[in-house]
């Protein structure tokens, strides 16, 4: 997958995270994640791989460029029927 720097934003924005609490959990640092989210440069694959595994591990997902674009969401946490919610 290629992410994007608008998927990073979005992504961290589902999760409420900041970028130093993504880098935390990604073991990157700020400033990488800051200079990709504006642009300035690109990412490593392995810095890539990181930022992915982050993002699927706190439940969201990166949705691929195909069809409609590239996009964001949460993952389903659900393990079977909810009480109270509808199917």
């Amino acid at each position: 997958m290629n992410l994007l720097p608008e998927q990073c934003r979005a992504a961290r924005g589902l999760l409420n995270w900041t970028q130093e609490h993504l880098a935390n959990v990604a073991g990157v640092s700020r400033s990488t994640i800051k200079d990709f989210e504006c642009n300035r440069h690109a990412i490593h694959r392995a810095t890539e791989a990181l930022l992915v595994r982050a993002f699927e591990d706190g439940g969201v997902r990166l949705i691929a460029a195909e069809g409609e674009g590239p996009g964001v969401r949460l993952a389903c946490r659900c393990a079977g029927p909810q009480p109270g919610l509808v199917n």
